[in-house]
């Protein structure tokens, strides 16, 4: 099951709105298979591990090893259930159920009734952990939430806007926080700032420091200020913008007029599918989830750098954080 998570974690930033699943066939106590889903729309992980093996007779006598329950439903490839039972596996251990209302537990009773030996629960806990964002959308309605922020030693998330260029990016984490900071919108669905941080500092919110796939950006602009220059609407990925106006000067302006409220904002995202959200917004746009006290997890680098006066940063207690070093700065991390 270990061997199914290291597979399944592969698929990172690429399987939405999919979960995460590695598989592995085991005979004799030996691996004679194995597999993950690689990309939406490919084929799925005990697919994938089928294939592999090269003597198809020898499946029979296998175990079939999946840290998520294999799926029962025609989607845009067929149910995992009929690969199983077509190719005569009659042992099946799941790490955790699969909450997908189109799954939840029909797979595992496709696959018994089929005349399988079904175990399940098997690392439970690391397998429902890898697939976080998965099951917080499912079971709660709305995407993971990551808060992260960069903030400098004396407390400040930016200098002064009289103090720095216009629309520029004042870097206040290092460089190896930065391309950190990059691989983290890889793993995400999405990315959601405040339209002031497009204001001022014109950021692109691509992975460009990272090889690895962008995430859809959302800007939240309910009053339509987003300057038609900004970076954020260039083609290198989908931007979505909530906003209460319309703007027909901006090509490409996809618009949510849902903007009342951040639990409205919430339910938004759902709505779009989206299984989760890194807010890199500035101090206002971050306060609005901690005032709500709507995250998952909370990630800030903090600069050995001072900037004596600015916005500053959001107010927290890092007493019940890890901290880990990442250069020059210090990571503080907490998760729920």
């Amino acid at each position: 099951m270990k061997r199914c998570i290291d597979l399944a974690s592969k698929g990172l930033g690429y399987t939405y709105p999919n979960p995460l699943v590695g598989s592995v066939i085991v005979h004799d106590n030996k691996i004679i298979g194995e597999g993950y889903h690689a990309k939406y729309g490919e084929s799925h992980a005990e697919v994938n591990a089928i294939n592999s093996v090269g003597n198809k007779e020898l499946l029979r006598e296998s175990t079939l090893y999946v840290n998520l329950e294999p799926c029962n439903h025609h989607g845009k490839t067929p149910p995992c259930t009929e690969a199983i039972i077509n190719n005569n596996i009659k042992r099946v251990v799941i790490g955790s159920r699969d909450p997908n209302r189109l799954v939840d537990g029909s797979g595992i009773d496709k696959l018994r009734s089929s005349g399988c030996h079904v175990v399940v629960g098997v690392m439970e806990l690391e397998c429902s952990n890898l697939n976080k964002r998965f099951f917080k959308y499912h079971k709660n309605k709305r995407p993971y939430i990551i808060l992260k922020w960069a903030e400098s030693k004396d407390g400040f998330i930016s200098p002064l806007k009289s103090n720095t260029s216009p629309r520029k990016v004042n870097w206040i984490s290092g460089e190896n926080s930065k391309k950190l900071n990059h691989k983290w919108r890889s793993e995400e669905h999405s990315i959601l700032v405040g339209v002031q941080t497009i204001i001022d500092d014109d950021p692109l919110l691509t992975t460009r420091f990272f090889d690895g796939k962008n995430p859809i950006r959302f800007v939240l602009d309910p009053n339509s200020r987003i300057p038609i220059d900004s970076k954020v609407l260039s083609q290198t990925s989908k931007t979505i913008i909530l906003s209460k106006k319309e703007n027909n000067l901006i090509p490409n302006y996809t618009k949510s007029s849902n903007f009342e409220n951040i639990q409205k904002i919430i339910e938004s995202l759902y709505d779009m599918k989206i299984q989760s959200v890194l807010i890199e917004g500035g101090t206002k746009t971050i306060n609005h989830f901690l005032n709500n006290d709507l995250w998952d997890s909370i990630r800030v680098f903090k600069s050995s750098k001072n900037i004596t006066d600015g916005i500053k940063s959001p107010d927290i207690d890092f007493s019940k954080f890890s901290k880990s070093e990442i250069g020059d700065d210090i990571l503080y991390e907490i998760n729920r």
